[in-house]
């Protein structure tokens, strides 16, 4: 990569860290700044944030423009990069966000494709560091290799290559698509039931404060490394409910932790509601498989009657309840959850015959719809697949132009 930068200083740059940017230079309105979530695996996402144009003036040794290379330094995929759009206006790139200004003999698609092939993303893991998160830094990402063919057969690999693309980009969206009409389908589902419980005659209507015990969990310092290093005891956090039933936490933490913090045993059957987290985590619902700790963005919920089907009709109340409980949370730019708007969630109670009779329409559905997921799923490993086979075929010379490319990838890929 080094090989390819323009000849100017600071061709390839991070950007500012410590307090040179922090969320509070945040504007709502000015020079853009171009985080991790900006960049994405050959595409740009345009979540903006903004600087004001004193401080942009500040900073602007970090400036992108239109065309820059934009590779992300940190993340589970790497290297990953995209190109600065033609419209994103005045910009710096932030930590962990690195700039790379390209040589004129160089078509910076050519560079941004050759990052995504196989052999690249290989290199990268062995050359990657950090547990946690994965880092490449602005030293290593220096030396990424980049095959350099003469411009003219760089601009023409890519214009085959992208013909190709385009037309796996249109299936995977019409699969994205898919895969969310289908969780629109189950949230409506899930609401239909419960609506149909609400008007079943001699249903009573009772809060999860009333049927249950709600309390939550704690983090353990994380400066501690004895709360955590050989861990035996599960720790749960927002983002495992994502799983539905947890029979694995990600997380262990010690039995000092235990005794020496505000964490505490959760016994399994114990339903979990995040109160706050990320994107769609907020409000999403769980049940612990095992016994287990949380954190304080989990809500615990310890049903008065665990009895296994008591227990599927208040989780499925809840997973239905999913927007609402969005909408009720409360606060400024991360809207929480807390305990007592927990405790007030209300849900219906119908006769036990009812009860039962919508569990099992509703299990049915159910399978019908992860049988769907199970067929999207295997469309998109597909996908990548040939993803993965073509760029590799357009980076070997494989690729002419013709219809029979596909054939030649779909051999190299295995599908």
């Amino acid at each position: 990569m080094n090989d390819l930068q323009a000849d100017e200083p600071r061709a390839i740059t991070d950007g500012p860290f410590g307090s040179n940017l922090t969320s509070a230079h945040y504007t709502d309105s000015g020079p853009r700044v171009v985080r991790l979530q900006n960049i994405g695996d050959g595409v740009f996402h345009d979540l903006p944030a903004h600087i004001s144009e004193e401080h942009f003036q500040a900073l602007r040794r970090h400036e992108v423009l239109p065309g820059d290379l934009l590779v992300a330094s940190l993340g589970e995929t790497l290297p990953r990069a995209c190109l600065a759009p033609a419209a994103l206006g005045p910009a710096i790139v932030k930590a962990d966000c690195i700039r790379v200004r390209l040589s004129p003999k160089v078509d910076s698609r050519w560079v941004m494709y050759a990052m995504q092939r196989p052999q690249v993303r290989k290199w990268a893991d062995e050359h990657r560091h950090g547990v946690g998160r994965p880092r490449l830094g602005l030293k290593v990402i220096r030396q990424i290799p980049i095959p350099l063919p003469p411009l003219d057969q760089q601009r023409r690999i890519v214009d085959i290559l992208e013909d190709h693309l385009s037309r796996l980009d249109a299936a995977r969206a019409a699969v994205d698509n898919s895969g969310l009409r289908l969780s629109r389908f189950r949230q409506a589902m899930l609401q239909s039931v419960l609506n149909s419980a609400a008007s079943a005659p001699g249903c009573s209507i009772r809060s999860i404060g009333q049927i249950a015990l709600v309390g939550t969990g704690a983090t353990p310092l994380k400066a501690r490394r004895d709360f955590y290093e050989g861990g035996t005891i599960p720790w749960v956090t927002s983002a495992d409910l994502a799983h539905g039933l947890i029979e694995h936490p990600a997380q262990l933490i010690t039995p000092r932790a235990l005794d020496e913090t505000n964490v505490k045993i959760f016994p399994p059957g114990t339903l979990l509601v995040a109160m706050y987290g990320e994107g769609k985590t907020r409000g999403t619902v769980g049940e612990l498989a095992v016994a287990a700790t949380t954190n304080q963005a989990c809500a615990a919920i310890q049903l008065n009657d665990p009895t296994p089907s008591n227990r599927a009709w208040v989780r499925m109340a809840l997973e239905a309840n999913y927007w609402q409980m969005r909408r009720l949370a409360s606060g400024g730019v991360q809207p929480n959850l807390n305990l007592r708007l927990v405790r007030r969630i209300r849900i219906p109670f119908p006769d036990t015959e009812t009860r039962d009779s919508i569990l099992h329409v509703r299990a049915g559905l159910e399978d019908a719809r992860h049988q769907l997921a199970i067929t999207l799923e295997r469309v998109k490993k597909r996908e990548s697949s040939l993803r993965r086979a073509l760029l590799e075929a357009a980076f070997s010379g494989r690729l002419n132009g013709q219809a029979s490319d596909m054939d030649r990838v779909e051999e190299m890929a295995g599908v």
